[in-house]
């Protein structure tokens, strides 16, 4: 079992199922079933996806005093993980509304509030016993980077749409990270190329690009190598949100446990495969038991 620290962002979220993308305007609709509320946001979806897979996972977040700051810490709570590293110092807990379609395209409207304006006290009582540091790309972490950077700390982020490998917002976590996701969405140019002007700037050990429909790209520094997969499919997409926080967590788990980076991502994907079967950025993580179960079957 590791021990893995997840700090981030946590939100409610309100998924709305419609016809089709672009919506042509209609005053009211009945989407029956098709409209659901829970707790998000990507510090969540990996804790609850980790924890899924056996890990013991410590959590980091910011929530208001309100309902849904009440609400997210029951649901946190009801996981089986410690919310006394939650501070409810915002003056609403952020939300966000997702609009997806049968086909798998999505729209999301992410409402943070003011969490981008504050900081966090990091103990190192916080993060010494951690085995990885996983720092989602949340202003209030850049203290953490520097914190876990000098206790020679594993750190794993996800920078999401890039576009830019000199992007300032981002920069700080891709200077600090070991193993470095993120999705193809924006990049205008040859993916491998990309990776490599990445791998110049910043040193990373490891890069996974996800790439979607097409599946994952990653490059290993150590090995000197790209790994492409293709796209695994175990069952029909309901949902594509939160795939990338699937392949991501079911990464790192793995990783850290010891397998290597290739088998490592070949389980990640099938982890983020089933998951796309479910309604919901939190809901569809299968445990270990079930990975295996999959990929029996599965020929890459």
């Amino acid at each position: 079992m590791s021990k893995i620290l997840v700090s981030g962002l946590v939100n409610t979220e309100t998924t709305v199922k419609i016809k089709e993308f672009p919506i042509p305007y209609f005053p009211i609709d009945y989407p029956f079933f098709g409209v659901n509320t829970g707790v998000a946001g990507v510090a969540y979806n990996l804790s609850k996806a980790l924890k899924s897979l056996g890990d013991q996972v410590r959590l980091i977040s910011m929530t208001g005093s309100d309902f849904g700051g009440e609400y997210v810490r029951k649901e946190i709570e009801a996981i089986g993980i410690d919310t006394a590293n939650m501070q409810q110092q915002l003056r609403q807990t952020p939300n966000s509304v997702i609009l997806y379609d049968g086909e798998g395209k999505r729209q999301i409207y992410c409402d943070l509030k003011d969490i981008q304006d504050m900081s966090f006290d990091f103990q190192r009582k916080m993060y010494q016993d951690c085995d990885v540091i996983i720092a989602c790309n949340t202003n209030f972490n850049r203290s953490l980077l520097k914190k876990a950077k000098a206790e020679g700390k594993l750190i794993a982020t996800d920078v999401h749409v890039l576009s830019d490998i000199e992007d300032a917002y981002n920069m700080d976590f891709m200077q600090y990270a070991d193993i470095l996701f993120l999705s193809d969405e924006a990049i205008r140019m040859d993916a491998k190329e990309f990776l490599m002007e990445i791998e110049k700037r910043y040193e990373n050990e490891i890069i996974v690009l996800g790439q979607g429909s097409q599946g994952a790209l990653m490059y290993v520094k150590k090995e000197g190598k790209f790994y492409d997969f293709p796209v695994v499919k175990t069952g029909k997409v309901i949902n594509t949100v939160g795939a990338g926080d699937a392949l991501f967590s079911g990464f790192i788990h793995y990783y850290v446990k010891g397998i290597p980076a290739a088998e490592a991502l070949k389980k990640a994907e099938i982890f983020a495969s089933y998951k796309i079967g479910f309604d919901g950025a939190a809901s569809g993580f299968a445990d270990e038991q079930k990975i295996e179960e999959l990929a029996a079957e599965i020929v890459f």
